[in-house]
């Protein structure tokens, strides 16, 4: 019973809806301003549910596959095509209200905000080549290296920007420290790039036989492993002490922020050694939750006075 429910949250991509919404908490707390409402929280977990659901929802699946992931879609193919009728319509529901209930706010969004809520989006769409080929037939998913900074950068926008504007638009909030906000976006964009890279690991064998060239295709697992984790995990830590020893951050703060990375560092070495789709999901996966529960914790620390939300 007990890993029939582990499948189902992990399979059915709800930890990722749970990734989303506990990395967009983290960004509120970090740069201390009030959480959005619940409706944002509620559209951006079954948007991100939905849109992760998607590759797995085509036609069903005739013969058993060996690949876990991809026979419980099979057995489940039902239940998935029926659960992605449901996102559609509860997000299509929550986006109207939130676009009635705000719309004058909306219409005079500063360009900035409207920059990124126009480039974050159209990159997850090219990413599954979501839009008609007689439009665009470029698929960034199928670019290789590139794939990884894609992922990374969809993520960093989708739970460092957009909870930003969706602030501007529900409260008339704007951040009072730019430049933290521009730190955290780029910390989040490498993180969850170094997280989509490992993710890639896994499918080392299938990636290689249909000659996409990504990092573990193009150098092997062992030199991606020393050559691109390990560099930038450490570009991360020299980048996050330098920006805590320049904003003053204390040591508790410095610590927390620390943790996620050194937890990756662990976990990347580790991939020499080959996994269950599980691991990934519930580990590597579950780093992003690390990430969001120190940071949130590294919080208090900083703002020990005024962070209450």
């Amino acid at each position: 019973m007990l890993n029939k429910i582990i499948a189902f949250v992990f399979f059915a991509n709800y930890f990722v809806g749970l990734l989303a919404v506990a990395l967009s908490l983290e960004t509120a707390f970090q740069l201390n301003i009030p959480l959005n409402s619940p409706v944002y929280y509620l559209l951006l977990f079954c948007t991100t549910v939905f849109y992760y659901t998607i590759a797995y929802s085509g036609p069903v699946i005739p013969k058993v596959s060996a690949n876990p992931r991809t026979e419980w879609y099979r057995l489940h193919y039902r239940f998935v095509r029926t659960s992605q009728v449901f996102l559609c319509c509860i997000c299509m529901s929550l986006a109207g209200f939130f676009l009635i209930a705000h719309f004058n706010a909306i219409l005079h969004l500063p360009p900035l905000y409207w920059l990124s809520l126009s480039v974050i989006p159209l990159a997850a769409i090219l990413y599954y080549g979501l839009l008609p080929t007689s439009i665009i037939s470029f698929n960034l998913r199928r670019t290789g290296w590139l794939k990884a900074f894609v992922i990374g950068f969809v993520w960093a926008g989708c739970v460092n920007l957009f909870p930003i504007a969706a602030l501007w638009i529900e409260q008339g909030l704007t951040v009072p420290e730019p430049q933290l906000m521009l730190w955290l976006f780029v910390k989040n964009w490498m993180f969850c790039t170094v997280n989509a890279i490992m993710f890639d690991m896994k499918d080392y064998e299938d990636d290689a036989n249909i000659e996409l060239k990504t990092f573990a295709v193009r150098m092997g697992l062992r030199n991606t492993i020393y050559y691109i984790l390990v560099p930038l995990l450490l570009i991360g830590l020299v980048s996050l002490l330098t920006f805590a020893l320049y904003r003053g951050f204390g040591v508790p703060t410095i610590l927390f922020n620390m943790t996620p990375f050194v937890f990756l560092l662990t976990v990347a070495f580790s991939m020499q050694r080959r996994h269950s789709i599980l691991f990934y999901l519930i580990v590597i996966d579950g780093l992003l939750l690390v990430k969001a529960l120190c940071g949130i914790a590294g919080s208090f620390f900083a703002h020990p006075m005024t962070n209450l939300h």
